[in-house]
């Protein structure tokens, strides 16, 4: 445990770093260009690169120590932001206000590349827990993994926005780079009890039939896949434009302090979990949080308060670890561990295919049918005495469309077959390793 401890304080300081450039760079885009479009489509690059690296980073973390992978991810991300701030000092400060600026888009991606890289480490992580963890223990670890994120997103919450509001992304990438430095030493003199790299050798680097026979060899892992996948094609509606509604209540001084305070969240809903568990099958802790997830969503922004989001938020916020841990100790018991690293990111891959579609595209729809709907269209007479007109509301009312959507999928889910496979399976003794006949 000790081990994990570490990894844990590491990984908030990478996070931490990786975070603040994400968010910041949110943050910067919309206040210099005022574009919901170029934010969404920032997102929506993140998300396409998230889809199609998973799988590629699932196979490095199970042919590669995991040490190894993650202290790879801190080393990209590093050169990455060093060569972002020699662009951004050196470009002048009017290029970054015109959206369709080439420099503009070519320091987003190059940015994004560094936070993605990122992504390598979140899919060693909960592999670790596998071979560091009992099985018994492995939900509480996990609830912990989520506390760290939390701790990570309240601190790169608190210090983006101010970090943006005094200079640009200047101190942004001036922290990114020590911060990283100090993550890449840590882990670099870390003891990581790892003692073989678990897979088969006869298997290919990047072995997305062998992947794919693993998930659909284990009844009702494929429809766990697929049910995120709905999910995040929902979420990208909040990812899309989220900022963009609170930065029209508040300053971004104040979203950036406001948000600290919500994830605390995160810290919340994973310690519990790390005290208490996700009870004895986690598919129900799952579904339950869902559940509470999209009621609050189509409820927090339905009118313009910015106590109504905040209070909305947390407790959304509150239930997420609650999702993600219950994804990670299922994974994690009927998976074989030699294919771990490959499910998980192929998971990531599938379940963040459905977010660019979304992200890409909510952003001009919420510009050309939902804000005038509400600014001067039927939206104003229909609902506009209660619910409120205007550009924010148009946001508003994409968030709680999405909120109905999703409670009625969740429903409809809990209620397959597929609910039930899965439970039986999780709830047998599972062998490490799957026979060869399941995998044909």
């Amino acid at each position: 445990m000790k081990t994990f401890y570490q990894i844990l304080a590491n990984t908030v300081l990478a996070n931490v770093t990786n975070m603040t450039v994400w968010f910041a760079m949110i943050f910067f885009i919309y206040l210099e260009t005022k574009s919901v479009t170029a934010t969404s489509i920032v997102s929506g690059i993140y998300l396409v690169m998230t889809a199609s690296l998973g799988i590629w980073f699932g196979s490095l973390v199970d042919h590669n120590k995991k040490k190894t992978v993650m202290i790879l991810s801190g080393v990209i991300s590093l050169i990455i932001y060093i060569i972002g701030f020699v662009l951004y000092i050196s470009t002048p400060a009017e290029t970054w206000k015109e959206p369709t600026s080439v420099t503009l888009w070519i320091l987003n991606v190059l940015l994004l590349v560094g936070v993605i890289a990122g992504n390598l480490r979140s899919i060693a992580v909960p592999t670790l827990v596998t071979i560091l963890i009992p099985e018994e223990e492995r939900a509480k670890a996990n609830g912990l993994t989520g506390t760290a994120f939390g701790i990570a997103f309240l601190i790169c919450s608190a210090i983006s926005g101010l970090l943006v509001g005094a200079g640009g992304m200047f101190y942004v990438l001036i922290l990114g780079i020590v911060m990283m430095i100090l993550s890449i030493l840590h882990l670099w003199f870390l003891v990581i009890p790892e003692k073989e790299i678990v897979h088969l050798e006869h298997q290919p680097k990047v072995d997305l039939r062998g992947t794919f026979a693993v998930v659909a060899a284990i009844p009702g892992l494929m429809a766990l896949i697929l049910f995120s996948t709905i999910n995040n094609f929902l979420g990208g509606t909040f990812m899309g434009l989220m900022d963009a509604y609170g930065l029209s209540l508040v300053s971004v001084e104040t979203w950036g302090l406001l948000f600290a305070v919500i994830s605390c969240g995160f810290i919340v809903g994973g310690l519990f979990i790390s005290k208490y568990g996700l009870g004895k099958n986690p598919l129900v802790a799952m579904f339950a949080a869902n559940i509470i997830i999209w009621i609050i969503s189509a409820v927090f922004t339905i009118q313009p308060s910015i106590i109504l989001l905040s209070v909305g938020m947390f407790i959304y916020i509150s239930v997420v670890p609650f999702i993600e841990a219950a994804e990670q100790t299922i994974l994690q018991k009927v998976v074989p561990q030699e294919r771990q690293g490959r499910v998980f990111g192929f998971a990531q891959s599938v379940e963040q295919s459905a977010s660019p579609l979304t992200t890409f595209l909510i952003g001009p729809i919420a510009e050309t049918f939902f804000i005038p709907f509400m600014t001067t269209g039927a939206g104003v007479g229909l609902i506009g005495s209660w619910f409120g007109t205007g550009p924010a509301r148009g946001i508003a009312l994409v968030f709680v469309v999405t909120g109905i959507i999703g409670l009625i999928l969740t429903i409809v889910a809990m209620n397959t077959k597929y609910y039930k496979l899965l439970s039986d399976r999780y709830m047998k003794d599972v062998p490490e390793t799957l026979p060869e006949g399941e995998l044909a």
